[in-house]
């Protein structure tokens, strides 16, 4: 019992990195850390003139969304599957399918993703690893050229 306090009182390494016992969800803070990351991009998406092409795809109000996008991150991350139990498999290009998705879009969202990171993620490993790995997700996103 002592020893789940400390664990849970001390903060994270800064240079830690993701391993088996140590995922991405736990390292940037679990639900509240995964919840500022969903929360933040989209409040970029919202304020940013450079994404506001890719903000008016989204439906409004973005509530919705935003729960959607962290439950998806809390499993992507490593977390609990809470997208999975909700929706079923992500099978995320498929889903964005039916919106016309291109470099500039894709950019779009990548340039809101990467200041949300910045501010959001301090653990500068796992910050680049993660910033990497969305990179390609998004990406593979695009639909038309």
């Amino acid at each position: 019992m002592i020893k789940r306090f400390f664990s849970k009182s001390k903060k994270p390494e800064p240079q830690q990195a993701p391993t088996p016992e140590k995922t991405p969800y736990q390292i940037i803070g679990g639900e509240a850390g995964t919840r500022a990351l969903a929360n933040r991009f989209y409040d970029i998406m919202a304020s940013d003139e450079y994404a506001k092409p890719l903000y008016d795809m989204h439906p409004q109000p973005l509530d919705r969304i935003r729960q959607v996008f962290f439950e998806f991150l809390s499993s992507w991350l490593g977390g609990p599957d809470l997208f999975t139990e909700k929706h079923g498999h992500p099978m995320l290009r498929k889903r964005h399918m039916p919106f016309p998705i291109d470099q500039n879009l894709r950019d779009q969202w990548m340039h809101c993703m990467n200041k949300a990171l910045d501010i959001e993620v301090d653990n500068p490993l796992l910050r680049e690893g993660l910033r990497k790995s969305l990179e390609q997700l998004a990406s593979h996103m695009i639909n038309q050229h």
